[in-house]
């Protein structure tokens, strides 16, 4: 059995906080917490998902109108247990390079693009969470033979709860939380066929 690194022990008998993130010199990239536990991406990134992931940002980015940000892998504290990174998020928050998260009533989108071991997480666990923590709007990008699928979801505020908002192919067109279009088909190159 291989020994952990003493850094993956948590430093209270409850777990990890929100704030101890930020104190992980040694964690992977795009460690999240999760519960008061330590999510690590330990798996390789496909392709396909960094490239929609970019051309997903580089999209919104161009129609977010003034007082929008759009950011790409960065951390929303939830709550002192909970640090969950989205893809993607829009934010209404200026700029700052020193920032390390956002905090939830300042997103009014998460974008999750769903991997073959973040699907539970991402179409249950997150769902639940922003939802509960009170962002507005969820997107959830699944992939379909090569072509991105979108499931979005808008926020209930009396229960807490995201309501199926729609699932788009080929093209996406949503007025919340901004007037988007996207054309999604060219998101991702094409997949050759040998």
């Amino acid at each position: 059995m291989t020994a952990l690194p003493d850094w993956t022990r948590p430093p209270r008998p409850e777990g990890w906080l929100a704030e101890d993130l930020d104190h992980l010199p040694e964690a992977p990239r795009h460690t999240q917490l999760i519960d008061g536990a330590l999510i690590l991406r330990l798996s390789p990134q496909r392709s396909w998902h960094g490239r929609l992931v970019t051309a997903l940002t580089t999209a919104l980015m161009a129609q977010a109108p003034a007082g929008f940000e759009v950011e790409r892998e960065m951390t929303i504290r939830l709550d002192d247990r909970n640090r969950p990174e989205p893809d993607l998020l829009l934010t209404a928050l200026p700029y700052d390079p020193d920032r390390t998260y956002y905090p939830p009533d300042a997103v009014h989108l998460a974008v999750e693009v769903v991997s073959p071991e973040t699907a539970h997480r991402d179409r249950t666990v997150k769902l639940r969470k922003y939802a509960e923590a009170g962002i507005p709007h969820y997107w959830c990008v699944e992939d379909e033979d090569g072509s991105p699928v979108v499931h979005t979801y808008e926020l209930d505020q009396p229960t807490r709860a995201y309501a199926p908002a729609g699932i788009f192919r080929g093209s996406l067109r949503r007025p919340v939380p901004f007037p988007i279009s996207l054309d999604l088909e060219r998101l991702v190159p094409a997949r050759r066929r040998g």
